[in-house]
């Protein structure tokens, strides 16, 4: 079955579309991108994903040449046409053709949709294992395409035994390179960076949800040194929603499911949608 995307300025097969080899997303890997789930035929949360498409683009100096709603239009005739059961729509401004491979000159959108596992209904026990890395991302407020150092780091990872990585810098948590990262204190706080990291859709659910269900929670600076005291902990994104972490480094998370805070807001995440 074919799939469709859209590039170049219109609706066509994935295998026909293609991208410059002077574009700046080849020469330099100047872009951004946001990246949303579809349940049937449902885009979820697709204004929060705009919003900070639009922010990123914004940030990184590159117009849109299509309004929000032109682009809600494009994707909702992928999903008709596409007809996949859950799936994830890749939205990508590219920088446009360059011919000195510097100048930003007509940036462009690129949408490509694709199948993804949908979510099981309650959150998997299994927690991963994350390995610290100090690195700060450039502008770290923006979803750009640049993901050099995750990719240059996955031996790295593989070698420490770990699932992930999860950045920090002078001492203060950020984030994994796909994710934001939450601590549960042993005072029953919840806890996640609140600048220098890219703030997640996810993540602004979770925040929402605390203060609806009056679950004790702050967005402030989180020292490394707090992980070894840690209650629970895990990891949210649009496609993981919540990843329980069971050990950072050499120390060990272990929660206690049943009265687990996690699995709490992984429900609430699920009516959500």
């Amino acid at each position: 079955m074919s799939i469709y995307c859209f590039a170049n300025n219109q609706i066509q097969i994935i295998e026909k579309a293609g991208v410059p080899v002077t574009d700046l997303l080849v020469q330099r890997g100047y872009g951004i991108f946001d990246f949303l789930r579809v349940a049937g035929d449902k885009p979820l949360f697709i204004d929060d994903h705009l919003d900070r498409f639009f922010h990123s683009a914004e940030k990184m100096r590159l117009t849109i040449p299509q309004t929000r709603e032109d682009i809600k239009n494009i994707v909702k005739e992928l999903i008709h046409k596409n007809q996949m059961s859950y799936s994830g729509i890749r939205m990508i401004i590219a920088g446009g053709d360059a011919p000195d491979g510097y100048t930003i000159e007509h940036p462009h959108l690129i949408v490509i949709q694709a199948p993804l596992a949908e979510p099981t209904l309650h959150l998997p026990t299994t927690g991963i294992k994350l390995a610290t890395y100090s690195y700060q991302r450039q502008i770290p407020d923006v979803k750009t395409t640049d993901y050099l150092m995750a990719v240059w780091l996955q031996p790295w990872m593989k070698e420490q035994g770990a699932d992930d990585i999860l950045y920090h810098h002078n001492g203060a948590v950020r984030e994994c390179p796909r994710s934001n990262f939450f601590l549960l204190t042993q005072h029953n706080v919840l806890v996640t960076a609140h600048e220098h990291m890219l703030k997640g859709v996810t993540r602004k659910n979770i925040l929402q949800i605390c203060a609806q269900y009056q679950i004790p929670f702050e967005t402030r600076e989180v020292s490394i040194a707090e992980i070894q005291n840690a209650k629970e902990a895990f990891i949210t994104s649009s496609t993981k929603r919540i990843i329980p972490v069971h050990q950072i480094d050499n120390y060990l998370v272990k929660p206690n499911y049943k009265d687990s805070l996690a699995v709490k807001i992984y429900d609430l995440l699920t009516n959500l949608e």
